[in-house]
């Protein structure tokens, strides 16, 4: 353990106090001061995930008709314009293979996406988004930037860029414990 984690231990937040006023703490209600720091930080970053995510939710749906899984699922095509297999894409979106299965079926339905046969592996198939699904995307991509924007516009830049880097070691850090 550093030895500045336990003088941040027992500091007061300023920010659970507005948050506590406001009827508003989600999943830091069970915090307690002498709550360990990490404890404290994993519950807040669950908080801020749940709040954004059902605010992007909530405006995909609004605003396309659209779940957030399906936008995420057009995004990974669209990033990858010569197509996925089911099983890179049930990766990618860190879901079982049957979600993905489910998802192709709805979007194919909609013809958002189309299965090929993957010429170098003809026992399975390669999903790629259609014109239309290319368009429906980028129209609600636009959009999804200037919500993110919007909702995380009032962090300093620079703190921006430090959580950025704290998250990304806290990932490889994780990758590597799950090895």
């Amino acid at each position: 353990m550093s030895k500045v984690a336990p003088a941040l231990r027992n500091l007061p937040d300023p920010n659970h106090d507005l948050l506590h006023q406001a009827q508003e703490l989600g999943h830091e209600a069970r915090v307690q001061l002498d709550d360990h720091a990490s404890l404290k930080l994993w519950l807040r970053l669950l908080a801020c995930t749940t709040q954004v995510e059902t605010e992007i939710r909530k405006r995909l749906r609004s605003r396309f008709g659209i779940s957030l899984a399906r936008f995420d699922y057009m995004s990974q095509l669209y990033r990858h314009r010569n197509g996925l297999k089911m099983k890179a894409l049930s990766r990618c979106l860190m879901v079982t293979g049957g979600n993905v299965t489910g998802l192709t079926d709805e979007l194919e339905r909609d013809e958002l996406v189309v299965r090929e046969q993957d010429l170098a592996d003809r026992r399975s198939s390669l999903v790629r988004l259609t014109p239309k699904g290319r368009r429906a995307f980028e129209a609600m991509a636009r959009e999804h930037e200037v919500w993110i924007l919007e909702l995380l516009g009032s962090l300093d830049p620079d703190a921006v860029q430090q959580l950025y880097h704290a998250l990304g070691k806290l990932r490889v850090q994780m990758v590597g414990n799950s090895a």
